[in-house]
């Protein structure tokens, strides 16, 4: 190929991008439309998690390459963060600090357009969004490999906000220090939870190094940067951010290592055609009641994702059941067994509808 060949070639690009560049601000200026006509229809639902379901689904399922359907998603992602952006300015708090996997979440479903804040606790996160200071927030709940995060379960007991999304993150964890030097390590530092992940890995090549918690991983990068005998388990983003070397990647126990995150908010989403609802309630303690309470929903043939029990801390030996199931709270059948579960209940709260979450990596990559 001749220089002259080349150039045309980039010519050619150049003025693909100025017809995308066109085509972008043709879209923010029915964007600026939608919002002044949700002004005068009184409508105040900007953010539609279903709506940008199936925008990503279409746009994926239409997409005749060679572009890649994973770089599809994160650059219409970003579109749709400026446009909501330009609607409302988004504020989204999260458990921080930043470069947490929290964070990561938080930055894959809202975008780079985002006001992310970064708060020190779940109960904070929580009270940010119920005093109306940020729209959103972003919570961890469970992890493929350790389990639900209790403290997030125990907030819904006497908060009001909704689950309106739910993130399903690859959580992927390094090993990281200073030097990348292995036989300068003395500490290995992380938040319980990334410890839990890895305790095989670190058993096997590190037993006699000794363990502490910290509050994030974030927390414990920072020591690893302060520190040149300190080792930190974090995500990449963190080595960047407080340049520490990496000493070791991918050191989590299970490679199908995933947390899924909530984002909370005070609205439930519409229907979008594949969705998960959430409840909590408490049975009253009689013979059977444990096969009544899953009857309504097997009778109708509904697919409960996920049960989960945790203590009422206001009695002694009685337990709060949280329930997952596939549909949407306004589909018939949903709200009837429901309802029927109900009259079994000391009480019970529908936490939410909201769109299935896709599986994503830290890349974005679909998986």
């Amino acid at each position: 190929m001749t220089n002259s060949d080349l150039s045309k070639l980039r010519d050619e690009i150049d003025q693909i991008d100025n017809q995308i560049l066109d085509l972008l601000n043709q879209r923010a200026a029915v964007v600026v439309a939608v919002g002044k006509a949700k002004e005068v229809s009184e409508e105040s639902t900007f953010y539609v998690p279903s709506r940008e379901k199936a925008i990503y689904e279409r746009l994926t399922r239409q997409n005749p390459g060679p572009f890649p359907n994973e770089a599809v998603s994160k650059v219409f992602r970003e579109i749709i963060s400026a446009s909501l952006n330009m609607e409302m300015p988004m504020q989204v708090a999260f458990l921080g600090p930043q470069s947490t996997f929290t964070h990561m979440a938080a930055m894959l479903q809202f975008g780079l357009s985002a006001q992310l804040v970064p708060l020190k606790s779940i109960p904070a996160v929580f009270e940010e969004v119920e005093r109306d200071r940020v729209q959103y927030g972003v919570v961890p709940v469970e992890n493929s490999t350790e389990g639900v995060v209790n403290h997030t379960l125990d907030m819904f007991f006497d908060s009001e906000l909704q689950m309106i999304a739910e993130i399903m993150l690859e959580i992927s964890h390094n090993l990281l220090s200073k030097s990348g030097d292995i036989g300068q390590i003395s500490k290995i530092v992380s938040h319980p939870q990334p410890l839990a992940q890895c305790r095989h890995w670190l058993e096997t090549n590190m037993p006699d190094i000794p363990l502490l918690d910290v509050a994030s991983t974030a927390a414990a990068a920072q020591m690893a940067a302060e520190d040149g005998s300190v080792a930190a388990i974090a995500s990449h983003a963190a080595a960047i951010q407080y340049d520490l070397q990496v000493v070791k990647a991918k050191i989590e126990d299970n490679p199908h290592n995933f947390t899924r995150f909530l984002v909370i908010g005070k609205k439930t989403p519409e229907n979008s055609g594949a969705d998960k609802t959430s409840i909590m309630f408490s049975v009253k303690d009689e013979p059977g009641i444990l096969y009544r309470m899953l009857e309504p929903f097997s009778k109708r043939q509904i697919n409960l994702a996920k049960i989960e029990s945790r203590p009422m801390k206001q009695k002694a030996w009685e337990y709060i059941f949280f329930l997952d199931l596939i549909g949407h709270v306004d589909d018939l059948e949903i709200s009837a067994a429901i309802e029927e579960l109900r009259g079994y209940c000391h009480f019970l709260k529908i936490l939410g509808s909201y769109p299935i979450a896709r599986n994503e990596s830290l890349s974005g990559e679909k998986l």
